[in-house]
């Protein structure tokens, strides 16, 4: 199979989908792989690493696209790849379609095998591909909370971990995830005061075992929200619901409690946000300011430290990359029924429920259009 990998053009997405280790490990199984020109040097990886490890190095995005079959990328197409993309082609991703209602309707109308990085979800329910990306942004947002809160960012002044005789700013971290786990996690490493809600029981419990009560979790309910939000110096929004929109949980009424100053982190905003005031922002441009409050929601904040976020990506999707490479669509999501789910969609059809929820479409099963697949 041709395997192409273009140069990420999103707003300061410095990531590639491959690093040279990856290209080695398809060229070895017998791969063509295109590298777009430049692709790597936003990782600090570079065009002979990729020649050396067998890729061959293609001067533009167009002929990645129109030469290969299987389109291995970091973040979603933007409207300038819109055209690039062509029926039957396989497009691996990181989609996040309930977001975008153009890009979906572009892939559906183009028929391409649109396989999302993640929905790829394994029978325990894990989710392989979205978790080391939630891993690095999670262990960023205490210091972009960190940041933002000083003063000339905006904030209300206050030093994370406080001194002696002063207190630490409080953070309130919502979501027991992946994401929301490895946030508090940091966030106590930096001597802040930090509470984690979620409706996991066992998720919350997990956390305060491992840190030994120094981490406070508390079930979420609307009162607990509406008394934690406004007392809050930073709030690290980190709720997923596979493949759907995330719930709004913070009301803009929430937001409005906060003290002036305050910093709200919306790392679910690549799935329409957590917080009712939040909308997209880019690394260029991360944050805007709404009833006194400090909003940082960029989309993909791992993009702010490719090198580790590339070698972390790749050593996650590779496996499924080869897959797919070696057998085909089709045969893959038969013989895999974590890479089926990741299928959103196909042949013109939307196969993932959320996405279809999101954009009043109907869904069609992945089985009713692959014979053998689940779903």
């Amino acid at each position: 199979m041709i395997v192409g990998i273009p140069r990420e053009v999103k707003d300061n997405e410095f990531r590639v989908a491959a690093t040279p280790e990856g290209v080695r490990e398809l060229s070895r199984a017998g791969h063509t792989v295109l590298v777009e020109a430049g692709a790597g040097e936003g990782s600090s990886l570079y065009e002979e690493r990729y020649v050396r490890a067998g890729a061959e190095i293609v001067p533009t995005a167009a002929a990645v696209w129109e030469a290969a079959d299987l389109i291995v990328k970091v973040k979603e197409p933007v409207p300038s790849e819109y055209e690039l993309m062509r029926e039957g082609q396989v497009l691996f991703t990181y989609l996040h379609l309930a977001a975008i209602p153009e890009l979906t309707r572009v892939l559906v109308d183009r028929k391409v095998s649109a396989v999302a990085y993640e929905t790829v979800q394994l029978p325990d329910g894990r989710l392989p591909l979205l978790a080391p990306m939630s891993e690095v942004a999670g262990r960023m947002a205490p210091h972009v909370g960190a940041r933002l809160q000083e003063k000339g960012y905006g904030g209300r002044g206050i030093l994370m971990g406080g001194v002696s005789g002063v207190r630490p700013a409080k953070v309130l971290v919502l979501g027991a995830g992946m994401a929301g786990a490895n946030a508090a996690w940091i966030a106590a490493g930096m001597e802040a005061e930090v509470l984690v809600v979620d409706k996991n029981l066992d998720k919350l419990r997990f956390i305060d075992q491992i840190h030994k009560g120094r981490i406070i979790t508390l079930m979420s309910d609307q009162l607990t929200l509406e008394q934690r939000v406004r007392e809050a110096d930073v709030v690290i929004g980190a709720v997923l619901v596979p493949g759907a929109r995330a719930p709004h949980l913070v009301t803009e009424e929430m937001v409005s409690s906060m003290r002036p100053g305050s910093v709200v982190i919306d790392i679910a905003i690549d799935q329409g946000g957590c917080i009712e005031t939040s909308r997209m922002t880019t690394h260029s441009d991360p944050t805007y300011v709404e009833h006194g409050v400090v909003h940082y929601c960029v989309g993909n904040m791992p993009g702010a430290v490719p090198n580790t976020s590339t070698y972390a990506l790749t050593n996650v999707t590779l496996p499924y990359a080869l897959q797919i490479a070696e057998r085909g669509l089709e045969e893959a999501v038969r013989a895999d029924p974590a890479l089926a789910r990741g299928v959103n969609v196909y042949a013109g059809a939307v196969t993932n429920a959320g996405v279809a929820e999101a954009h009043g479409m109907e869904p069609v099963a992945l089985g009713s259009l692959v014979d053998g697949a689940a779903g």
